[in-house]
């Protein structure tokens, strides 16, 4: 699959997201499909870990995009 279906896919599957009312973040911050989309596309040492937070009726509630790379150069820096 090309690079730019695999962002178009993410994108789409946001934006399905977004229109349920899922509270999505990237980082600790809120941010839109586009938003998180475009950061995956500009990492250049980044590689982004989602995180779903389930509500107690089992629906997605949130979802947080969070760049593990910054986090294990953070537990190697003395």
């Amino acid at each position: 699959m090309k690079t730019e279906e695999v962002y178009r896919k993410l994108y789409a599957e946001l934006e399905k997201y977004e229109e349920e009312g899922v509270d999505m973040r990237i980082d600790g911050y809120q941010a839109s499909p586009m938003q998180i989309v475009t950061a995956h596309m500009i990492k250049e040492e980044g590689t982004y870990m989602r995180d779903y937070v389930i509500n107690p009726e089992g629906n997605i509630e949130r979802l947080s995009f969070v760049n593990i790379n910054h986090y294990r150069q953070a537990e190697i820096t003395p």
